[in-house]
């Protein structure tokens, strides 16, 4: 018994020891995995910070296999490479985290967004589609909505932008009024290339009704009535710009004196236009006037009065083309005329607010920035 005894108390303490010492190794080697990730993620964070995007990648992707559990370090990779443009790593980093298990659902749906994305980016326009809806009912639908209709609107898909535009509204995400207006616009122009005039005709009604203060709607209207010949119908279409979009009018002010001339009501369009013209004096209204104007002695006058409000090329180019505009030999005169004219052409250009693209015509959306109604209506040389 006293021989048991005495192995007994020797085997205690040595047993402690034993796993005194394995806590003890065990504890460092947990303190080594835990450090070693962090370190390596905050290494690649400070790289990314300072522009070094491969360096950051690396880091990121050592930082990975450290702690390849981490889904916050597949998410920062799979969204570095999808900066970069490798798409196709994106892709695969964000697949990996939804093909875990053991991914909570706010995770898994954070992995399809992010996915989503990848798809976007990539030009894969179908699957992101089909990743964005897969979103439905979780805490990323409204972001998923919203990145649907910008899909719809850059592939011209304008029933499904409808569609989701009126979902948005539905769940409180703001108006979008003014975009379903565009829309049913959009379906106007291409029922009228097909020849189907009645589908435009109700097209144009269900964008006046989305959105009755919208000045495109009553602007194709009347661009309708005038190719069809119906000027006074036109007219009548375009008036209510007066008061409620006068900048649309500035845009269309040529069309609009063609068809008062053409239906005889040039007094009301001058008045109009002239009204228009001393508030805000923009180059379009300026020649708009001016060809509705068949006294000499008044368009120079006219001319004159623009430039002093208004200086610009613009208006010394028509000073020149009007009879007797200077007192140059005919060479010297057309010399003249290139020369401004050349100088001029760059800002006879609309601009979009938004992104900066330039373009002769004036547009809805921008072909840029893909953004609505960002073209201020004034041309470059009318700043």
């Amino acid at each position: 018994m006293d021989f048991d005894l005495q192995w007994l108390l020797l085997a205690l303490p040595l047993a402690f020891g034993l796993g005194w010492l394995a806590s003890r190794l065990d504890m460092r080697q947990w303190k080594r995995d835990i450090e070693s990730s962090p370190r390596a993620y905050f290494k690649g964070l400070n790289l990314l910070l300072n522009e070094q995007q491969d360096k950051a990648i690396d880091a990121f992707i050592e930082a990975v296999q450290h702690d390849p559990g981490s889904s916050d370090l597949h998410f920062a990779l799979g969204n570095l490479f999808r900066r970069r443009g490798e798409y196709e790593r994106a892709v695969r980093v964000h697949q990996h985290l939804l093909a875990r298990a053991d991914l909570p659902t706010s995770e898994r749906d954070r992995a399809q967004y992010a996915l989503a994305q990848d798809f976007l980016k990539a030009g894969l326009f179908d699957r992101a589609e089909a990743a964005y809806r897969a979103l439905e009912g979780s805490a990323f639908a409204t972001d998923a909505r919203m990145a649907l209709l910008t899909l719809h609107e850059r592939s011209r898909d304008w029933k499904a932008a409808i569609e989701v535009a009126r979902q948005l509204e539905a769940v409180a995400a703001g108006s979008f009024a003014p975009r379903l207006a565009h829309y049913w616009c959009e379906l106007a122009l291409e029922a009228d290339a097909r020849g189907q005039g009645d589908d435009a005709l109700v097209a144009l009604d269900k964008a006046r009704q989305a959105a009755p203060q919208s000045a495109r709607p009553l602007v194709l209207a009347g661009q309708r009535a005038a190719r069809a010949g119906a000027h006074a119908q036109a007219l009548q279409a375009w008036l209510p710009l007066v008061t409620l979009s006068p900048g649309a009018l500035s845009v269309i002010a040529a069309d609009f004196a063609a068809s008062a001339q053409a239906c005889g009501r040039v007094d009301e369009a001058r008045a109009a236009l002239s009204e228009l013209h001393r508030q805000v004096p923009t180059s379009d209204l300026l020649a708009a006037l001016l060809g509705l104007d068949a006294d000499a002695a008044s368009r120079r006058r006219l001319l004159l009065e623009h430039m002093k409000v208004q200086p610009g090329l613009g208006p010394v180019l028509r000073l020149l083309r009007e009879p007797g505009g200077a007192s140059l030999s005919g060479d010297e005169h057309q010399a003249v005329q290139g020369s401004v004219a050349q100088a001029l052409r760059p800002l006879q250009r609309y601009r979009c607010a938004a992104c900066g693209f330039e373009a002769q015509q004036y547009f809805w959306q921008c072909p840029g920035c893909q953004g609505w109604e960002t073209f201020p209506p004034r041309r470059l040389e009318d700043h």
